[in-house]
């Protein structure tokens, strides 16, 4: 019998069964990294953190959940994460780490599944994530098994955060914040952007974030790659980044100044507050997605440089854009599925309001929100107006 509460999973084995049921999957084999930890509850092979690609092949680590059967789960690993296992044991009652590339990854999956799920199958698979190799070789081995797009199911798994995954994801907001506002006080007039997000890189990790990426513009840029472009007197910083803790991100956008803002810097910065405090009084449990967006729309149709600003929000947690998915194609490319349904509380949305003003450049604000039943709450509110730069 497995004790979930000794596991600290993030989701129930009900859940899953139910979503699996609805989306008429019986077995669901997961390889993508993201989900693995996430079934796992929190676990990424450090080796394979940064580069899948190995020899001839690619890490690939296989979650395989039979429906109703938890005990039956299989963790397919690298032959290196036996010695995670003997340190940390995993919940899953089945661990085989056999693997150095993907078709024996995906071997010892399906040798897995033929001893405990006899027959003709409903496999789950994650068409974006699974390589043609072990694509072939599942195909080949259950020729009478639909395989059926999983994506979704865990879309749906993930959406709703526990609080010990709310918690990481302040923590995480709160530690990027933090670091911006260290980053930008310490940048000099004629550092570099380069140096800039170099100095935010540092700032993250010291806080325990494993740094993903900085965008950053410096005065009427809006060109947001790094470069030797100088931050010069008077000029704007836009800084926009995400740290990954413990699998979970944070995204934030800031801004800076390099002296002190003028009158029109501050009405320009008011305008983006706007719509951004627009569309947070539209958000609470049991309202519907969409109503965030036309707040924020609405609010933005409202302002003086409505012409060269945009908005929209977006759901996120273990990756950059999850469910709830409120707009289409703005800008990932997806459908805005759950505009029309309500919010749940433990949803967690990023909401964004940009504007490219042709003279003073690139200025923007984004912020975490988590959904609550009465409202939301910010993660991470800190800095949210002018920060001066050149001060430490």
């Amino acid at each position: 019998m497995i004790d979930l509460a000794a596991a600290r999973l993030p989701y129930s084995f009900a859940k899953l069964d139910d979503l699996m049921e609805k989306a008429g999957i019986d077995v669901l084999v997961v390889t993508s990294k993201h989900n693995a930890q996430y079934l796992l509850g929190g676990y990424r092979f450090i080796f394979f953190s940064a580069m899948d690609a190995i020899g001839h092949s690619r890490y690939l680590p296989v979650l395989v959940y039979v429906k109703g059967a938890p005990d039956r789960t299989a963790y397919v690993a690298n032959k290196m994460e036996a010695g995670e296992h003997a340190n940390h044991p995993f919940w899953t009652p089945h661990f085989m780490p056999v693997s150095w590339g993907s078709r024996d990854s995906i071997a010892a999956a399906i040798g897995h599944i033929k001893a405990h799920c006899p027959g003709a199958v409903r496999i789950g698979i994650e068409p974006s994530f699974l390589p043609l190799d072990s694509a072939r070789l599942l195909e080949d081995a259950f020729p009478l098994s639909p395989m059926v797009d999983a994506t979704g199911v865990m879309e749906r798994l993930r959406a709703v955060k526990t609080p010990a995954e709310l918690a990481l994801m302040k923590e995480a907001s709160e530690s990027i914040t933090a670091a911006m506002q260290a980053t930008i006080a310490g940048a000099q007039a004629g550092h570099t952007k380069t140096q800039i997000i170099e100095r935010l890189r540092r700032e993250e990790t010291a806080r325990g974030l494993q740094f993903e990426y900085c965008l950053l513009t410096l005065g009427a840029s809006h060109n947001r790659a790094a470069s030797d472009q100088a931050w010069q007197p008077g000029e704007v910083l836009s800084i926009d980044s995400g740290g990954n803790l413990r699998g979970y991100i944070g995204d934030i956008c800031r801004m800076g100044v390099l002296g002190e803002p003028d009158t029109e810097l501050t009405d320009l910065l008011a305008e983006i507050e706007t719509v951004q405090q627009a569309a947070f009084s539209a958000v609470r449990a049991g309202a519907a997605g969409g109503d965030l967006i036309a707040a924020g729309e609405a609010a933005l149709a409202r302002q003086p440089n409505r012409a060269c600003t945009d908005f929209f929000a977006h759901g996120m947690g273990v990756i950059t854009h999850e469910a709830p998915f409120l707009m289409t194609n703005h800008p990932v490319a997806y459908e805005g599925t759950d505009a029309g349904s309500p919010l749940e509380a433990g949803m967690v949305l990023s909401i964004e309001t940009t504007m490219l003003h042709p003279r003073r450049g690139f200025i923007k604000l984004e912020d975490t929100l988590a959904v609550t039943a009465t409202g939301y709450e910010v993660f991470g509110t800190e800095g949210r107006g002018w920060n001066r730069g050149g001060i430490a």
